[in-house]
């Protein structure tokens, strides 16, 4: 489709089957390049969930259905529709304009974005991007707003160890449980809570919808009274969040473990890290008999919010839905 409409193509890929895009408009000059970044994998579908079929791409009415509609490919066709206009019209910018469809982003197996980072940097290498996770308009307390996100948590999870002693499950009182022992602890990591802060970017969405910045104490009672999407929006970025979301103890049913192992995902605010968080996580727990581990951390960008790339959005914006911010 592409190669028709005039774009240079290439492709990239480790292996064979998982192959990376990379299209490219060539500017006329030395100015800065962006690039437009995607993805072309989804999550797995059970088809058994779905009204239909889950990888059809059916059109009803004026809907896709089917997975990956939405995370991402509307917007692979989206911005492989605006490369192809643009070359088809012969259109040239000063820097190069840059289309990235990614094969892997979901499972993060090294096939994607990252691999072309490490393996290929002279082919997506760009001074702006623009990539998924924002661009919704929303309508808050009866004004329109679009969400533009120039930073990122990090994905940060740990592993929560508890030890104890073997036993048969029909003999409890010589062992020692830690299923047992872990549970008080998952119950606390249920409450966890922290201060609320208020970063850039935050502050950036209040002085938006709210026209100031209250205090990080009253920021979320501030957000409801206009909307309670706007209290949603920001409750998880006035602090990191954490979540047990599994546990493996024993693998029989008629044995007490000895080892019982809990993985907790923990997101970070930009500009905190692992050994903040474990420092954290460690307090709020107390002093116990239990080990933390953490087990990768992947993401956390930040970007300066304004400057060109900004100010091209808010003034397509100005253009296209005047007051909208």
């Amino acid at each position: 489709y592409l190669e028709a409409a005039g774009v240079e193509c290439e492709l990239y890929a480790r292996v064979a089957e998982r192959a990376n895009l990379v299209a490219r408009i060539r500017g006329s000059g030395d100015g800065p390049s962006l690039a437009l970044l995607s993805h072309t994998d989804v999550v797995l579908a059970e088809p058994k969930e779905w009204q239909r079929d889950p990888f059809g791409g059916e059109l009803v009415g004026d809907e896709v259905w089917g997975r990956g509609a939405l995370d991402m490919k509307g917007q692979v066709a989206a911005s492989a529709v605006a490369l192809a206009t643009l070359a088809r019209e012969s259109w040239r910018g000063s820097g190069d304009l840059i289309f990235v469809a990614a094969a892997d982003e979901e499972v993060g197996d090294g096939f994607g974005l990252q691999w072309l980072v490490e393996a290929h940097p002279e082919a997506v290498r760009a001074d702006f991007s623009l990539n998924e996770g924002a661009g919704d308009r929303i309508e808050l307390g009866g004004r329109a707003f679009y969400l533009c996100a120039t930073a990122e948590k990090m994905s940060a999870p740990f592993l929560l160890r508890v030890r104890g002693r073997s036993g048969h499950a029909s003999m409890p009182s010589i062992a020692d449980n830690a299923l047992v022992k872990a549970a008080p602890l998952v119950a606390r990591l249920g409450l966890f809570a922290v201060e609320p802060q208020i970063i850039p970017e935050v502050d950036g969405f209040l002085n938006a919808v709210l026209g100031r910045a209250p205090s990080a104490p009253d920021a979320l009672a501030e957000a409801r009274k206009v909307s309670p999407v706007a209290a949603e929006l920001i409750e998880p970025l006035l602090a990191m969040t954490v979540s047990p979301t599994k546990a493996h103890a024993s693998d029989k049913r008629n044995v007490i473990p000895a080892l019982c192992e809990i993985t907790v995902d923990v997101r970070l605010l930009p500009g905190q890290k692992p050994a903040d968080a474990e420092a954290t996580l460690r307090e709020w727990l107390g002093e116990g008999d239990y080990e933390l581990e953490n087990t990768e951390a992947q993401g956390g960008t930040r970007s300066p919010i304004g400057g060109p790339l900004w100010d091209a959005v808010q003034s397509f914006l100005d253009g296209d839905e005047p007051g909208a911010r």
